[in-house]
């Protein structure tokens, strides 16, 4: 009697048939930082070639400076889309934040290190207020803070009667993140180095901490993490606490960059800062992504608009670019998301 036995491939096998585009979602899926970091290097290049003044020191230090503030808000605005949230919220909680250190300190005599603490105040209980209305309430993220960009975009025109605050009227430290220091004939602002120094922190942060691993857990798939034991509810709402906060760093560094405090100022970065996440690989359905990607999405879109403009392109066409850039970011984060092991 003769018995046939099913043949096994070998190990590795199947791995060694993939064809070259499966490898490299597989990769993408593993490594998220990969992609945002080709497409920047080439953008430098492509942009440094079709301009002269491109890497000039000058320009660069322009680059790093415009990132800063976005990059900042791209780094709390990660850990929420990490969460499988969003926060639209978030540039107007940095300038009401801003507002508030300006107004106190210049106004009211309050010294720097009190209005800076107030304005981390302020911060933190906006993003609290975000935190609840999605944890106690279960109230959709993009609607809680769709709500609360509205709320604190009146308060803050209300708090501010639409009046700028100079910067001559305000104490050093918090026009501090303006200043700048020279590297390699680059000028650094200090707000700049702030932000890498952030970006830093969160980033051991999400990936060697308790807290960190719990944020992914729950983006990934909130009803299997609390079945497993993680407390949910606790991590989402530290996650729009902590937002908060660095969206209050985020308006320390803007004071800074406009050596003014502008109730008009940064309307716009609550967008920017998402582009830059999902530029920068991280999956708005939550669970994958890094902020040194958010990093590397906030300075792609910042060196397309330098070099654009450096080659002459209309504005218009500058955010056509972008707006290309996002779609096809989102699409390669769906088609990442469609890997099978």
């Amino acid at each position: 009697m003769t018995s046939t036995v099913a043949a096994t491939p070998p190990v590795g096998e199947e791995h060694v048939s993939r064809s070259p585009l499966t490898r490299l979602q597989h990769l993408l899926h593993a490594q998220a930082t990969i992609g945002p970091a080709v497409v920047l290097l080439l953008a430098i290049i492509v942009f440094a070639l079709m301009s002269d003044r491109f890497l000039q020191p000058g320009n660069i230090s322009l680059i790093v400076q415009q990132v800063a503030v976005v990059g900042t808000l791209a780094v709390g605005q990660t850990i929420i889309i990490l969460t499988a949230g969003i926060d639209l919220s978030c540039g107007a909680i940095m300038v009401l934040t801003s507002i508030v250190m300006a107004k106190v300190s210049a106004e009211q005599g309050v010294p720097g290190p009190l209005a800076l603490l107030l304005g981390f105040v302020m911060g933190t209980v906006a993003g609290l207020l975000n935190g609840l209305l999605v944890t106690r309430l279960k109230l959709p993220p993009f609607i809680v803070t769709l709500g609360t960009l509205n709320v604190f975009f009146a308060l803050n025109l209300w708090y501010s009667k639409s009046a700028t605050i100079r910067g001559t009227n305000m104490p050093d430290l918090l026009l501090w993140t303006g200043k700048t220091f020279t590297v390699g004939g680059t000028r650094i602002t200090f707000g700049s180095v702030i932000m890498l120094l952030l970006v830093a922190v969160v980033a051991f942060v999400l990936r060697s901490t308790a807290w960190g691993k719990h944020i992914y857990a729950t983006g990934d798939d909130a009803e299997a993490s609390r079945l497993s034991g993680i407390r949910t509810t606790r991590v989402l709402l530290s996650a729009y606490i902590t937002a908060g906060a660095i969206y209050a760093l985020a308006a320390w560094i803007l004071i800074g960059r406009i050596a003014s405090a502008s109730p008009q100022a940064g309307q716009t970065e609550n967008l920017d800062s998402i582009t830059a996440v999902v530029i920068g690989g991280t999956s708005l359905f939550g669970g994958r992504g890094a902020v040194v990607g958010s990093l590397l999405g906030a300075l792609i879109v910042g060196v397309f608009r330098n070099g654009l403009a450096l080659a002459g392109v209309d504005v218009l066409w500058q955010t056509f670019a972008v707006g290309v850039l996002i779609i096809v970011a989102v699409s390669i984060d769906q088609w990442i998301r469609k890997v099978k092991p």
